[in-house]
């Protein structure tokens, strides 16, 4: 739909022959669809200024440099109106007929929270959550990674996880839910480079110097897929410095009984995202296991991770509120040991 509030778009000049850049191609090399530069132009007024001999529009050098301004402004989480504006005053400034509507300079978004309108329903979040949810629509890989690793290094890593990371994964997972798989790409790239940051954030591993010495050991449950919140939580702990041991997705109940028997942790963290995954069962079966002298046995606490688990039902284990309880939980139960 046209943006009345929009300026109408130059009359393109002539440009011999194969000069500028086909749509097509501008949109490949950027990373975008070319669905993306045609509304950009209709909307905004930042399109091509040109036209072959033959009469076929071409994106000229300056047109160009706005455009890939305009990219990079919504890739950090500007509304593209507001992009708009910023690309056309730095780059090629307005187009003729648009003096009204780029008169004041463009407004400064606010750091911290907005609520602006984006490609995903992210609702009330950051900012750095709207350029996250863009690249990831373009699937623009390079930016994502730039963009989490300077939210972890800004924020540190727990809060980028909290406000930044998980805003963004749940807002891809609700359109996936509510768009007949679409968007399956954009959740899994997003994952995977979510993924990638966190384990470049994690220090290298501690040893564990005798069985019950303090060490975390992290499991999803038996089925359980859904490994990210225990990554988050494996990246969080190492920078603690606490010697922490990650099993993964979907544990078996004798793999995880051995490992415990194995390691003597003093925490075990079951993660389960699903109702259907959790296990009260297992569950009590760690926390009822026991090693060392007679007269000195002792066992794990156990964590409960994840939504799947039911407040309502009587299950052994303690249950953090997040990421942030968690690491102090665990922290205290490692020192304790």
């Amino acid at each position: 739909m046209v943006n009345p509030a929009a300026p109408p778009p130059d009359e393109p000049s002539a440009v011999p022959g194969d000069a500028g850049l086909t749509t097509g191609v501008l949109a490949r090399r950027l990373g975008v669809s070319p669905m993306t530069l045609r509304s950009w132009d209709r909307r905004y007024g930042i399109g091509p200024t040109a036209r072959t001999e033959g009469g076929h529009r071409r994106w000229t050098a300056a047109d160009v440099a706005t455009v890939e301004e305009m990219c990079r402004l919504t890739a950090t989480g500007v509304p593209p109106a507001d992009a708009a504006r910023a690309a056309r005053t730095a780059c090629a400034g307005p187009p003729a007929g648009a003096e009204t509507a780029t008169a004041s300079a463009p407004p400064v978004v606010p750091p911290g929270r907005s609520r602006a309108a984006g490609a995903l329903p992210l609702g009330d979040v950051r900012q750095e959550c709207r350029g996250l949810a863009r690249a990831a629509v373009r699937l623009d890989a390079p930016a994502l990674e730039k963009q989490l690793a300077a939210a972890v290094e800004r924020h540190g890593l727990v809060v980028a996880w909290q406000e930044v990371m998980v805003p963004t994964l749940h807002a891809v997972g609700r359109r996936w839910a509510s768009s007949d798989d679409r968007y399956v790409e954009v959740e899994h790239l997003l994952a995977w480079h979510v993924s990638t940051v966190l384990r470049r954030s994690t220090p290298p591993a501690t040893p564990v110097a005798s069985p019950g010495a303090g060490c975390v050991l992290l499991a999803c449950v038996p089925g359980e897929q859904h490994t990210l919140p225990l990554e988050a939580l494996h990246a969080a702990l190492g920078q603690e410095g606490l010697p922490v041991r990650m099993l993964g997705a979907a544990v078996p109940h004798e793999a995880l009984d051995a490992a415990v028997r194995r390691l003597g942790p003093a925490a075990v963290v079951l993660w389960a995202q699903e109702s259907t995954r959790a296990a009260p069962a297992l569950a009590r079966h760690v926390a009822g296991l026991r090693w060392g002298m007679k007269g000195t046995r002792r066992g794990p606490a156990v964590v409960l991770g994840g939504p799947g688990w039911s407040r309502s039902q009587p299950v052994v284990g303690i249950r953090p509120a997040g990421l942030a309880q968690a690491v102090e939980v665990l922290r205290a139960l490692c020192t304790a040991g």
